[in-house]
């Protein structure tokens, strides 16, 4: 329990290391664009977006993801198991969304638990059980619980932000030119672009991989079933590995699973998985519910 208490504040911790890396590659970004003037222009840009970062990155994730808040009359189902689930979790009660695909995932997102929101595409709803589709629901109250949602949410806009960033330094490197103010050459550019792209993936497979066996715990304690997760996540890594979702790849780290394809990567391409490998996830829950794991 002591490790759950001191979540929030490790998150907070790493949302205001985000911030400032964002400040740090935008203001990195206005150098080499702009020479020194460029300096004020990245630092104006970087504050402005960790604003909106801040504020309204839980509806950029949910415009990104094409995600439309359904009311209790559209999804009774969905918001009976939200609701009863919610409670069994102490928290309020999240907003609802669905998102229009046949890929079963799901995502949580929000500043914090008074503001947070559930996104679950209409496959999830399909294909699962019950038992599965409250398994999936828990495991996403639990990041709400766990406040990954603001940190999770912030850094899809970061990544967007910064592959935004890495386009401009794409378009200045094959049409090079520099100005009077020193900026760099088109090879600089190229480069930095480069690094701009590295630094993206490092930023989702910074807070990506610890949070997801914490959520599978917590949500297996609010459901009381996790063999039901444990089905779950397989039932999705295998449609994910059939039919990838077209998401956008900045918001790929918030969902159960990876949209983009699960765990099919092998080799050197492991290392840059935002998500741990299903199977030791399954494994581990698997392992809970032999010790005999009891609904709280």
């Amino acid at each position: 329990m002591a490790a759950e208490r001191e979540c929030p504040t490790v998150n907070a911790l790493k949302t205001g290391l985000l911030m400032t890396l964002l400040f740090a590659l935008f203001m990195g970004l206005g150098r080499i664009v702009g020479g020194p003037d460029g300096l004020i222009v990245g630092f104006a840009l970087a504050l402005a977006m960790n604003f909106v970062a801040y504020w309204f990155s839980d509806r950029l994730a949910l415009a990104m993801s094409r995600a439309r808040e359904v009311s209790e009359s559209e999804a009774p189902d969905l918001h009976r198991i939200v609701a009863d689930l919610s409670q069994r979790a102490a928290l309020p009660m999240p907003r609802v969304c669905v998102i229009p695909s046949m890929q079963p995932n799901a995502f949580a997102t929000g500043r914090n638990p008074s503001n947070a929101a559930v996104a679950v595409t209409e496959g999830l709803m399909r294909m699962m059980s019950t038992q599965e589709l409250e398994g999936v629901i828990a495991h996403e109250l639990a990041h709400i619980r766990n406040r990954d949602i603001l940190i999770s949410s912030v850094t899809a806009t970061i990544v967007g932000a910064i592959s935004f960033v890495t386009q401009m330094l794409h378009f200045r490197a094959i049409f090079g030119g520099r100005d009077s103010g020193g900026s760099a050459n088109p090879l600089v550019a190229l480069l930095a672009a480069v690094v701009f792209g590295i630094a993206a993936t490092m930023v989702q497979l910074a807070i990506s991989r610890s949070r997801e066996y914490e959520a599978d715990r917590i949500g297996a304690q609010i459901s009381g079933d996790p063999l039901a997760l444990a089905s779950a996540l397989r039932r999705i890594e295998g449609a994910a590995k059939r039919m990838p979702m077209q998401v956008n790849p900045a918001t790929s780290h918030m969902y159960i699973v990876n949209p983009l394809g699960g765990d099919s990567l092998r080799s050197m391409a492991a290392m840059f998985r935002t998500h741990p490998r299903t199977e030791e996830r399954v494994a581990r829950l698997e392992a809970l519910a032999h010790r005999g794991l009891m609904r709280s």
